[in-house]
């Protein structure tokens, strides 16, 4: 994961001791730097102590951020004292940064009340962010309203805080790349590219038949397509499968690896069923999933917002992320479920993973043309699930998100597939069904949901429910 680096402001009030702002910004920086983050601050040579107090501070300390604003993936602001509420919003304002902003204050110590030095952070933290909100800038906090820069709590905000500003950071700059029409009998994965837009979100679409006519340009023999075979081969066990279907597979990578590299594509939505076996004569599930693999997911049915909601679970975890079917229940419990898909999971959601025919298009098209699948059992672990939908009738984005886990219970079934546990799962499942939203679910093994509620409800604008059971 690449290090993200933060723009820090410490507040600091003339009438409030200033040793405080001296010792606040030093431990702050050198916690941020300790958990493996950079820092981008006043210097004391910048200003008293490296900290926003007056106007002119705030105008020395937007100008800085502006300068480093690609380095800039959020803003916290630490109170060592009451701080300047001012000074703060004035700074944050003059920067233009659109980034998350984690407010957080230091507790006072009951023994050193006195007035060289007590802070009052805990008043000073309310009066930030009144100032934030009438200036219109989005904020977090800490878990706990007063928190030591030096603490186990702090440190874990900080992780949450990352999080939220990767998967805001992320989205803003996402580009989908659509690759195929939406499948005839898929009505559940229609959506709206102006309000993706809207929310900075890029679809940028290829017709399946120029995918088919580049990869027929290229010879079985290519460097890139046989790089691209060996890949395959290591990826997963291709025992007992065709060696042309391999080969169509490699070259169907090569042209989308290419297309993406060329429109700056982050991630894809992919028509398969079925035009890709009837006209093709593989399924493109293998491939679908190594980009999964490597952080880059993939989404069948041209399922547009199914594949952001991947994406944003893979930039808040750092793991990838699949897309699934809330698909069975799981006998007569209530709060379990089966989760499928035929496959194109990532290999880094099963226990052992092999490389098979689609047994469901199989029927229609016959075996020699489906090969491709990922299959596997779904292994045991922390899930957190999120599905994104663009709601045309109120003009904006809906999503809900949860954790649950994926268990070990026995289940003998095709494809890529898990039993799952949601506490209050028949809530939730009500919640889908009377709200419309699709079959289709973006999940990772993760816990997750705090980050990606914040990150959605509060900076990106989406319309968000948070299933806690």
């Amino acid at each position: 994961m690449t290090k993200q680096t933060f723009g820090l402001i410490v507040g600091n009030r003339g009438f409030f001791p200033d040793h405080l702002a001296k010792s606040g910004r030093e431990e702050m920086i050198q916690t941020l730097e300790k958990l493996g983050y950079g820092v981008v601050a006043l210097s004391p040579e910048d200003t008293k102590y490296g900290a926003v107090e007056t106007r002119a501070d705030a105008k020395k300390c937007a100008e800085l951020f502006d300068r480093h604003r690609h380095e800039i993936g959020g803003v916290i602001v630490t109170l060592p004292n009451f701080g300047d509420e001012r000074g703060v919003a004035e700074a944050l304002r003059g920067s233009g940064l659109k980034v998350p902003v984690l407010v957080q204050a230091t507790p006072d110590r009951a023994s050193s009340m006195t007035i060289a030095d007590r802070r009052d952070s805990f008043c000073g933290k309310m009066s930030v962010c009144n100032n934030l909100k009438q200036f219109g800038i989005p904020y977090s906090l800490t878990k706990l309203h007063t928190v030591a820069p030096s603490s186990e709590e702090f440190a874990q905000d900080v992780e949450w805080f990352a999080a939220v500003c990767r998967v805001v950071n992320g989205l803003r700059k996402c580009r989908v790349g659509a690759i195929g029409a939406r499948p005839a009998a898929f009505n559940t994965v229609r959506y709206s590219e102006k309000l993706l837009e809207g929310a900075g979100i890029d679809v940028d679409t290829i017709d399946l038949s120029e995918i088919f006519g580049r990869i027929g340009r290229l010879k079985d023999d290519d460097a890139a397509v046989q790089a691209k075979l060996a890949e395959i081969n290591s990826y997963v066990s291709t025992a007992g499968i065709d060696a042309a279907a391999l080969v169509k597979m490699a070259k169907l990578a090569v042209v989308v690896d290419r297309w993406m590299s060329d429109n700056d594509i982050t991630v894809t939505a992919v028509q398969c069923w079925t035009s890709m076996e009837e006209y093709f004569g593989v399924v493109p599930c293998t491939v679908m999933s190594m980009m999964s693999n490597r952080l880059l997911p993939s989404a069948c049915e041209v399922d547009v917002p199914g594949v952001v909601a991947m994406y944003a679970l893979a930039l808040a975890s750092g793991t990838p992320s699949a897309l699934l079917d809330w698909n069975n229940n799981y006998g007569d419990d209530p709060d379990k479920a089966v989760c499928f898909h035929c496959s194109n999971l990532p290999k880094h959601f099963f226990e052992t993973a092999r490389m098979d025919y689609q047994e469901i298009i199989a029927g229609t098209v016959g075996k020699l043309n489906t090969f491709g699948t990922v299959v596997g059992r779904v292994k045991a672990g922390p899930m957190t699930y999120l599905r994104l939908s663009t709601c045309d009738a109120e003009g904006r984005l809906k999503a809900y998100v949860g954790e649950g886990e994926f268990t070990r219970d026995p289940l003998e079934t095709f494809g890529g597939a898990g039993v799952v546990r949601i506490p209050n799962l028949q809530a939730l499942l009500h919640y889908i069904c009377e709200n419309g939203f699709e079959h289709h679910v973006a999940a990772n093994f993760s816990q997750v949901a705090a980050a990606v509620y914040e990150a959605g409800r509060k900076y990106l604008g989406w319309e968000m429910h948070w299933h806690k059971g």
